[in-house]
């Protein structure tokens, strides 16, 4: 098939570049290299050491102060951990952390619920529910009318930022400036903005990462619902699973169990004009912006128990909807099968009788991995910061938890469902 085709180590470093070009090195904020002090709370079980063990050695390896892990098995929550590394806090189970773009998920199912319900269409132009009037004197691209609802949750949308080195969820001062409104920005300005530049493909024609895409599903499903796009997915997608945790995050303020945030990076603030320096995670990027595309807070429990909506006989999505999620593109399958379906990336395995699914989240201040596999498994781990001074990769946790489930000789029979789950 056409369309760009990228190894999925490449593309997830596209879907972990949130807004690494703005920021710089600060002095003082380095992050220690070994932990004084290790805490881990949550039931340990014995069978499942590995998971433990390969967490507190990747956690200490690269000065990691907060970090989660949750796995299923057959559908039962057989661990839910909370990491402690030289942590001015506790790390619980059900602390919450930034998930950055797991988010996509959460929306991608927003939108084929709506469809589910009637409420769109897939192929229904963003036209349909998005004013797309650019700013004063400059014209809209003729084919922006031709991305749909596939288009913008497959990336297939036509913006690169590969191309143009412009991601507008992270260029807000450009944008303040151009159209002379004052930040923090809302989603309308950036909205507005991006109506005025052309782009760069054809609809449907490439594959290109685009968190803009998202932004713009989250304001299809506030206009085909007719409530926030918090609260729809929160009545909609949530409650049926009794996730009541999980909220969109804020830039600075914490919600009550929210760990802190850490990077050796600082940058200039895009709260207001005044080019104040601050702490990458609180400041360097807006987290009113990010919503729909990477702005929700969650606990691993929450998250394994999210992708659960995604099982057969799921009570959130039904069979029309879950083959929509999971449906080959026109264009992207990669030479060795894999893809980006609808908020998730898949590869079809066990000769195509399955699937692992799977997606990363990066941004200043957080690292987050959600993975689901074919057979039977599933894990959510996330950490409250994504660089520090050693270098070593944080994509690495994900061949590492790998590891550790090739690791277990005889799975657990308990269900910590009810520990978690009202």
């Amino acid at each position: 098939m056409d369309g760009m085709k990228v190894s999925r180590r490449a593309f997830g470093k596209l879907v972990g570049a949130a807004g690494a070009g703005t920021l710089v090195g600060a002095a003082g904020v380095g992050l220690p290299a070994a932990a004084a002090t290790w805490t881990a709370t949550g039931t340990a079980v014995t069978a499942l050491r590995s998971f433990d063990d390969t967490m507190k050695s990747f956690m200490q390896a690269r000065g990691i102060s907060a970090g989660q892990l949750a796995v299923t098995y057959q559908g039962r929550l057989v661990l839910a951990r909370g990491y402690g590394n030289n942590s001015p806090e506790t790390i619980q189970p059900t602390s919450l952390f930034r998930v950055a773009s797991l988010s996509k998920s959460l929306t991608a199912a927003a939108v084929v619920r709506l469809a589910q319900d009637g409420k769109l269409t897939m192929g229904d132009s963003i036209a349909k529910h998005i004013d797309l009037t650019p700013p004063a004197g400059q014209a809209v691209d003729p084919r922006l009318p031709q991305v749909t609802m596939w288009r913008l949750l497959q990336h297939t949308s036509g913006w690169d930022r590969t191309q143009t080195a412009f991601d507008p969820l992270f260029k807000d001062r450009i944008i303040s400036q151009a159209l002379g409104v004052p930040m923090e920005l809302y989603h309308k300005d950036v909205i507005r903005f991006m109506n005025g530049q052309p782009l760069i493909h054809n609809p449907g024609s490439t594959v290109s990462y685009s968190n803009y895409g998202y932004l713009l599903a989250g304001r299809v499903i506030e206009a085909a619902s007719g409530l926030p796009y918090e609260t729809y997915v929160k009545q909609k997608l949530l409650a049926p699973l009794k996730i009541t945790r999980m909220a969109s995050g804020w830039t600075i303020a914490r919600h009550s169990g929210e760990v802190g945030y850490r990077s050796q990076y600082s940058g200039p603030t895009v709260l207001d004009g005044s080019g104040a320096t601050v702490p990458a995670p609180y400041g360097s990027f807006s987290m009113r912006l990010q919503d729909a595309n990477g702005g929700w807070i969650a606990s691993a429990v929450d998250l394994v128990r999210w992708a659960s909506a995604f099982d057969t006989g799921s009570t959130v999505l039904n069979a029309t909807a879950l083959n929509r999620v999971f449906a080959v593109p026109t264009v992207g399958v990669n030479p060795d099968g894999w893809y980006y379906g609808l908020g998730w990336q898949v590869r079809p395995v066990s000769g195509g009788t399955g699937r692992n699914t799977w997606h990363t989240g990066s941004m200043p201040g957080t690292y987050s991995l959600l993975v689901r596999t074919y057979h039977g498994m599933s894990w959510a781990v996330v950490f409250n910061q994504r660089d520090d001074p050693s270098g070593l990769s944080y994509g690495a946790i994900d061949s590492a938890l790998w590891t550790a489930s090739r690791a277990v000789t005889s799975w657990p029979s308990h269900n910590l469902w009810s520990t978690y789950f009202a």
